[in-house]
């Protein structure tokens, strides 16, 4: 039986999280949030993926949640496992310690567009649709997609773009800021590949560091972050990585 979701490590350290129930345009079920959870927690100890792309197949990124299977569970109590089980998920994700690229041809809607928005780097296909429906359906979103649009946008933009449920074409996700490219339909994983590309060959625990120090300006006060980027930084001077390069770069320079 096909996995609803899968993972692929090429061999040049990218790997490939699809999420594969075309039929439904990729929408999430449990078994599929439960698969999703799994295969980010073994990514997220996997030191031979140095890159993340997260796509979907078939044409659509992702629909958000499967309403024909999760209507069916309508206790307060499984709203809690619906928001807890994504909503870890995506947490983790969003700290990972490696680039992560989402590849968005269609939909990347509802609980799909907050999957595509912890990623670090957004590329969409012209024929991809990005929004936040949840409440037309007397919902809001649950899986920090609020709190990061809240940063993304400032409060006005993100009330906004929730209390309508406006789905964007790509020329508009751009100029918010919640894309990063445009490419032709067909085109957003082989994109996103070559943008990974570009990531491949500096020092992991430098890549790693300086997620954890952007991070850290978002989050935290200026006085502490700024402490925390000095820190890091002589780190990373006192490191075999930085000696080597710097070396080689002083061995060959003119």
């Amino acid at each position: 039986m096909t996995s609803p979701i899968h993972f692929e490590l090429e061999q040049d350290h990218i790997g490939l999280l699809t999420l594969d129930r075309p039929q439904v345009r990729n929408a999430l079920n449990w078994e599929m949030m439960e698969r999703f959870a799994l295969l980010i927690e073994q990514i997220s100890k996997d030191a031979q993926v140095h890159v993340l792309i997260v796509t979907g197949a078939g044409g659509a990124f992702c629909a958000g949640g499967d309403l024909i299977e999760l209507h069916q569970f309508q206790s307060h109590a499984d709203g809690e496992r619906l928001a807890e089980l994504m909503g870890d998920a995506l947490t983790q994700l969003f700290n990972l310690s490696i680039p992560v690229i989402a590849a968005i041809e269609g939909p990347a809607i509802g609980g799909g567009a907050e999957i595509a928005m912890v990623c670090d780097l957004k590329v969409a296909a012209q024929n991809a649709r990005i929004g936040f429906p949840q409440i037309k359906l007397a919902l809001t979103p649950a899986w920090g997609g609020a709190g990061l649009l809240v940063k993304l946008l400032g409060y006005p933009r993100a009330f906004r773009l929730l209390a309508t449920g406006e789905t964007l074409r790509p020329q508009a996700a751009l100029d918010l800021g919640l894309i990063h490219h445009i490419v032709p339909d067909g085109q957003a994983l082989q994109s996103a590949i070559a943008l990974g590309q570009d990531f491949l060959g500096h020092s992991t625990a430098a890549m790693a560091s300086l997620k954890e120090i952007l991070r850290a300006h978002q989050n935290l006060p200026l006085s502490e972050a700024t402490a925390l980027e000095r820190d890091v930084f002589a780190s990373l001077w006192a490191s075999d990585d930085h000696i080597i390069k710097a070396a080689d770069f002083v061995a060959h320079k003119d």
